[in-house]
């Protein structure tokens, strides 16, 4: 149960803050945002706001979207022949149009559709009460409302509120703004992290950190500050390769070249074996702990974290290795190990799944931000927008590859961690 809270919880606040993103600067474009879900599958709750946008939470803690106006996830469509119900107000004006069968709205007039348009001329044109002898029109009003076939109430979408009549510029900034709350989430948490943890780690040195009092570094007589030059003749460069060799020789005695002070020395040490068969000595990356460096210290966790990330994607280009991705299943199971560990640990792993979310959301690939990104470039560059056709066939072409890449990277992962 701890586990699926933590699951839950960090993902549902990696969800928000990005698709939040997206609402904030759609609203400021004069985008009308249909609908802010949180979760996928059946909704479990919905309720309308005044700005017109519809907040529904749904059944699967996994996932979220924001619903644009005139984006390609905007597919409500009528057909001819449909009943619908409409609710008209004291000008006669549609105020609200019923598409469910799940929903009975008192005071209806039931029609059979003929002809609409919700986006410019806005009429409905049917039959009264399915009688073709009584063939109505009917004039909507702009900001009225669609019930949709699962129950959903939404605003309909005119087409002066929809995503193509904001400017280019205003665009971008809504498809680029998920990724950047996630950039701007995880500085904050690795910001509290650092003040939690008393420091900002340095990874770029051969000193060493803490050294536990009852750990077997202490026991041979390292000391915190100590230099550490080489490592059974092996130059060490900075802390990494400093823990590589540790951790590659448990209960094999090393012979550590310390410098401390203006002094040098040589002192034997034996790794001793932890739960997973790697060595550990007991000691501790170094930190910088001043308040300028702690304040800096989420920043400069976050460009360390998406300069590996960066590097772990360059290298799947010369060398793929599907154990080098990760999907639900291996966040599930990163939840379980951070919810044992602390909460300093669960706020570091949210902040590191939040650069991730963002590098990967910024992706040239059609159907992910940064594929939507790419093409508000091409039509800055050509002056005008790739046809409607031709960008539904690229977000198809690339829900398709994240779907299979999807089922690969979950099947991988219940295979290492289950079998």
């Amino acid at each position: 149960m701890k586990t699926i809270i933590t699951f839950i919880l960090v993902f549902g606040i990696l969800v928000i803050v990005h698709e939040f993103g997206h609402f904030f600067f759609a609203k400021r474009a004069g985008i009308l945002v249909r609908e802010f879900a949180i979760g996928m599958g059946p909704k479990i709750f919905s309720h309308q706001g005044k700005d017109g946008t519809t907040y529904t939470l749904r059944i699967l803690p996994v996932g979220g979207y924001v619903r644009m106006a005139g984006a390609e996830e905007d597919d409500l469509e009528l057909k001819p022949g449909m009943m619908l119900s409409l609710v008209v107000n004291e000008e006669n004006k549609v105020v609200k149009i019923n598409t469910s069968k799940k929903v009975q709205l008192p005071n209806s007039i039931p029609i059979e559709l003929l002809e609409y348009d919700l986006e410019k001329e806005l009429f409905i044109k049917g039959y009264e009460n399915g009688d073709e002898s009584q063939e109505v029109v009917y004039t909507v009003d702009h900001d009225a409302n669609i019930i949709e076939p699962n129950g959903v109430e939404i605003r309909i979408a005119p087409e002066d509120v929809q995503f193509q009549s904001a400017k280019l510029s205003q665009r971008m900034l809504t498809n680029f703004a998920g990724p950047m709350n996630n950039f701007l989430l995880a500085i904050v948490l690795f910001t509290i992290w650092v003040f939690m943890n008393g420091g900002v780690t340095v990874t770029d040195t051969n000193r060493l950190g803490e050294v536990l009092p009852d750990g077997v570094a202490s026991e041979a007589g390292l000391k915190e500050n100590d230099e550490v030059l080489f490592i059974d003749g092996e130059k060490i460069a900075d802390w990494q390769s400093l823990i590589t060799i540790v951790q590659e020789n448990p209960e094999k005695p090393l012979e550590f070249e310390v410098k401390r002070g203006n002094e040098t020395q040589t002192i034997m040490v034996t790794p001793e074996e932890d739960s997973s068969g790697a060595g550990k000595i007991g000691i501790a990356v170094p930190k910088k702990d001043s308040l300028g460096d702690k304040l800096l210290g989420g920043l400069t966790e976050t460009i360390n974290n998406s300069t590996t990330i960066f590097q772990t994607l360059g290298s799947m280009f010369t060398n793929f290795n599907i154990n080098k991705l990760g999907g639900p299943v291996m966040m599930f199971q990163l939840s379980s190990e951070a919810s044992k560990s602390g909460v300093d640990t669960v706020i570091w792993l949210m902040a590191m799944l939040s650069v991730n979310l963002g590098i990967v959301n910024l992706l040239p690939i059609p159907a992910l931000d940064g594929g939507k990104l790419v093409l508000n470039i091409f039509e800055g560059v050509r002056g005008k927008p790739l046809s409607q056709e031709k960008e539904m066939i690229l977000t198809l072409i690339g829900v398709g590859f994240i779907m299979l890449l999807m089922i690969l990277v979950t099947w991988n992962d219940i295979q290492r961690f289950f079998f």
